[in-house]
């Protein structure tokens, strides 16, 4: 009996001693700790944030946390001794020496900011594609940082244009994901549509005509180069109508197809008809892109004719072929006699088939 009751203490004993040393491990990983590293996404750091373990303190706050998107330090020292104040001690410092602290955020930045005022304003009083339109801003906005809360999408609430001068005022709400009031931006400026415009990269006289080189490609305000801007590779190869200036945006009306014929210039008369063509040298005396009708001094005859450019230094000359003598009885119609048309007068013709022109 004795013997039966000796083992039932020793077990119980042994039990009881089991349980103890499972208890105190249990005391030593539950030790309040201090981590490294901190990230928080509110504006407060609390003691739950920078220990391990921290029980019922948890939510004390302690600092107030760095600036949106920044990093901060706190010395180990320091963060001790404001436990100590809030009675939280026996904390293991895992040897640290400081703990950083980031602050989450959201981060807009600034080129996004430009394209949402831009899509805003999209075709509005007048406006053209938001890709068109060429902000400034009253206050350069940066990068915005907001709280991490704040996830919602840019929503435009508030818009104006004036047209006369340009300016704009926008406001958008941003919602927030823990229900309290949208965050606002309000961004003021000038908005100017632009285009594509050819510029010139230097002077060009009147008269010259362009090369590649003379023309670069700018975006210009369209209010500046009106509605007739000349495309690059229509201005390339065209000739000046008047001066121009260096840093000028070209339009249609100051170009002009090439003149192939200047004014004193030596030219070939050309005079083609059915089953006859004649040649002759002249001196322009008019000058003329292809199409134009010009006055040319026949350099034999001295006469002046006039003629269609039709290539470079060549002029042609329409004579109107002759209608067939009508019947008898057609004659006498009310219409009159038809005098036969005069031939243009030619002379020293290079044809060597052709009669000597009177």
């Amino acid at each position: 009996m004795f013997a039966r009751t000796l083992l039932l203490a020793t077990a119980l004993l042994t039990a009881s001693t089991t349980a103890g040393v499972a208890q105190s491990r249990d005391d030593v990983i539950a030790a309040p700790a201090l981590r490294a590293s901190v990230t928080v996404s509110g504006d407060i750091v609390r003691i739950g944030d920078i220990i391990d373990n921290a029980g019922s303190a948890a939510q004390i706050a302690i600092y107030r946390a760095p600036d949106l998107g920044t990093t901060g330090s706190l010395p180990v020292a320091q963060v001790l001794n404001t436990l100590r104040a809030h009675q939280v001690i026996g904390v293991d410092t895992r040897e640290l020496k400081t703990i950083t602290v980031t602050r989450l955020a959201r981060t807009i930045e600034g080129k996004e900011l430009e394209q949402q005022v831009a899509r805003a304003l999209e075709r509005r009083n007048g406006l053209g594609d938001a890709t068109n339109l060429s902000l400034t801003f009253d206050r350069d906005p940066g990068d915005v940082r907001l709280d991490a809360s704040n996830t919602g999408g840019m929503q435009a609430t508030a818009l104006r244009y004036d047209p006369r001068n340009g300016r704009f005022d926008v406001t958008f709400e941003i919602a927030n994901e823990n229900g309290i009031a949208s965050t606002k931006l309000r961004f003021t400026g000038i908005a100017i549509e632009t285009i594509e415009a050819a510029v010139l990269a230097r002077n060009v006289e009147r008269g010259e005509v362009l090369k590649s080189s003379d023309v670069v490609v700018e975006r210009r305000p369209k209010a500046e180069v009106g509605a007739d801007a000349a495309a690059r590779d229509r201005a390339v190869g065209m000739q000046a109508r008047r001066q121009l200036r260096a840093n000028q945006a070209l339009r249609v009306a100051d170009l002009t197809k090439p003149d192939l014929v200047q004014r004193d210039q030596n030219v070939t008369l050309i005079y083609e008809t059915a089953g006859l063509y004649l040649t002759v040298r002249g001196k322009a005396l008019d000058s003329g892109t292809e199409g134009d009708v010009v006055n040319v001094m026949n350099l034999q005859s001295k006469r002046t004719v006039s003629g269609t450019v039709t290539g470079r230094g060549q002029v042609s000359i329409s004579v109107a072929t002759p209608r067939p003598a009508l019947p008898a009885a057609d004659a006498t119609s009310s219409l009159g006699a038809i005098e036969p048309t005069a031939p243009v007068s030619l002379a020293n013709v290079s044809s060597p088939v052709a009669p000597k022109a009177e």
